[in-house]
């Protein structure tokens, strides 16, 4: 759930992380479920999980583990398709527009929430103005951000001026419109992320007694909830959409240590582990007789750099940028740490997006080529690195990012014939090293990524290189840029919008304030107990697909 669409809006602290919120669920030690192994009841699938940062609300959860729930016991008006990521339509029998702005929704018949109550128009506009109200305090606010009166109900400074968006009408049971404050054309394509998902009623009555047995409309529905134990999910005998449950539920085991839920992997006593260690990666296929999963995913990760630092400002900053880059082995790094689970980017979006969604191979050209000789050209062309050496900076409490860091740090250090060039910043903690990029204390390099929150290429660019946008950590601004998008977003079809927003992507890799890196796949393994195991675009497991032998 990283990701965002707002030009200028509050943001979640995990901009420019992506990939951490995936590694970061399962790290530590011990576990109070997994490591004593144990059955489960007949149809049930056992799965490797953490306990979620917040409790599991629609515009309150923005990491993985929350959402892996959300994606199981919601369900919004759109969802995208295991397998291609194409945003169809769920609980919508339709979207219309004549102007790209005001758009009419109509619900279709059946639908209800695990509690047997109806899913109406008023479920998605009370929470749709729920997520938005400032006073709220939800994480996914800024999702709201292009319905019209969203300032009102969350103005960057003091209290609200209204409670409830102007865009917003119930016009019937199962129908209401949308009105935005400027033209989007693919805004129907981002209606399957889970802060657009509907409501019951007891939500609103009863919030503290919802949040500790969450009620919706998907698949699944919440059975019990022990944190730092389990929680436990089985059909929902209301479920209305076609993709139901070849299972008799799911039990989420809490780890806090990724080698322990391995361990009880190996020993058949998990079924699905959805992020392996990266220790275990390279024998994970032979340990796992073959039952591993290894597949592109909607991640990627990049080095960006301070813009708003003079060092780096002009056309001599941009040749030293390209330069780094060219300095970097991608394709050695991803081989010898990650065991064919990364893939060397040429862009800054992701492969699974296909060419429908926006994805251009190769429009990093050769400044994401590894070519010494080059690296070490334009960088004296640029004026050497700032004060003659640079830093790469990140957390190194999660994940293999010492490693990695260290691996690239090497390169260019071999590139440019110097022992300390280029060094590591270790940052302890996440916290810490969100609070040095919100300061705007970076001086050199710095982890960025991006896990998408709908397959789009708007995703990828919007909330990353608009001026000011939510997660432009970099302080990146290029007029042009901005109008690329804006023109994107008022595109009368996908087609034409797409089409601006590569232009928009050339653009800023002329300019170059971020290194694409790679792409990350999503690795899953799963035991002999269970078969028809997949991961969706997002690298989550597609749970109602998964049949127990």
């Amino acid at each position: 759930m990283r990701g965002a669409t707002r030009v200028t809006m509050t943001r979640r602290a995990l901009a420019a992380v992506g990939v951490l919120a995936l590694t970061a669920t399962a790290c530590g030690g011990g576990s109070s479920s997994g490591g004593a192994g144990g059955g489960a009841p007949d149809g049930v699938i056992r799965a490797f999980w953490t306990d979620p940062q917040h409790p599991v609300e629609p515009a309150n959860t923005n990491e993985v583990q929350g959402g892996k729930v959300l994606d199981m016991i919601m369900r919004g008006l759109k969802k995208y398709d295991p397998s291609t990521g194409e945003a169809k339509n769920a609980v919508a029998e339709s979207i219309t527009t004549d102007d790209q702005r005001t758009f009419r929704i109509k619900l279709e018949k059946g639908w209800k929430f695990s509690d047997g109550t109806p899913v109406t128009a008023k479920s998605f506009v009370d929470a749709w103005n729920y997520g938005a109200l400032v006073t709220n305090k939800q994480v996914n606010s800024y999702f709201f951000q292009y319905i019209d009166g969203y300032d009102d109900v969350h103005p960057e400074k003091g209290k609200p001026e209204a409670k409830k968006m102007s865009g917003l009408k119930v016009t019937g049971d199962r129908a209401f419109t949308v009105k935005l404050n400027q033209k989007f054309s693919m805004w129907p394509q981002t209606l399957g992320y889970s802060a657009y998902a509907p409501l019951p009623k007891s939500f609103f009555t009863d919030h503290e007694g919802w949040l500790k047995k969450p009620v919706g409309n998907g698949p699944y529905k919440v059975d019990s909830y022990t944190r730092g134990q389990s929680m436990k999910l089985s059909r929902n005998t209301h479920y209305n959409g076609a993709d139901k449950p070849r299972n008799k539920g799911v039990e989420l085991r809490v780890y806090t240590d990724q080698n322990t839920g391995y361990t009880d992997l190996q020993a058949g006593n998990l079924d699905v582990v959805d992020e392996l260690p990266a220790g275990q990666l390279k024998n994970a296929k032979r340990d796992l007789n073959g039952r591993y999963i290894n597949q592109p995913a909607g991640i990627t990760q990049t080095l960006s750099f301070p813009m708003y630092d003079k060092r780096w400002k002009g056309e001599k900053g941009a040749l030293v940028r390209r330069g780094l880059s060219r300095a970097i082995n991608r394709k050695e790094v991803t081989e010898e740490i990650y065991h064919g689970t990364r893939e060397p980017a040429t862009d800054l979006t992701s492969p699974v997006l296909g060419a429908g969604g926006g994805y251009e191979p190769g429009l990093c050209g050769s400044a994401c080529e590894y070519d010494p000789k080059a690296a070490k050209k334009l960088i004296k062309q640029g004026g050497g690195l700032p004060g003659g050496k640079i830093t790469l900076t990140s957390n190194v409490d999660t994940g293999s990012h010492r490693q990695w860091m260290e691996a690239v740090c090497n390169s260019i250090n071999r590139t440019l014939d110097k022992n300390n060039a280029c060094t590591v910043n270790p940052v302890p903690t996440f916290s810490e090293f969100r609070s040095d990029i919100s300061g705007k204390k970076m001086k050199g390099m710095f982890r960025t990524g991006w896990q998408m929150d709908y397959p789009l290429i708007q995703n990828f660019i919007q909330p990353l290189y608009y001026t000011d946008a939510s997660s432009n950590d970099s302080g990146f601004s290029d007029p042009k840029v901005d109008k690329l998008i804006d023109q994107a977003n008022a595109a009368g079809d996908q087609k034409s919008a797409i089409g601006l927003f590569q232009q928009a992507e050339k653009r800023i890799l002329e300019t170059f304030p971020a290194i694409p890196l790679w792409y990350q796949n999503g690795n899953a393994g799963y035991s002999e107990r269970v078969g028809n195991v997949k991961l969706n675009p997002f690298s989550v497991p597609v749970f109602t697909d998964i049949k127990v032998k």
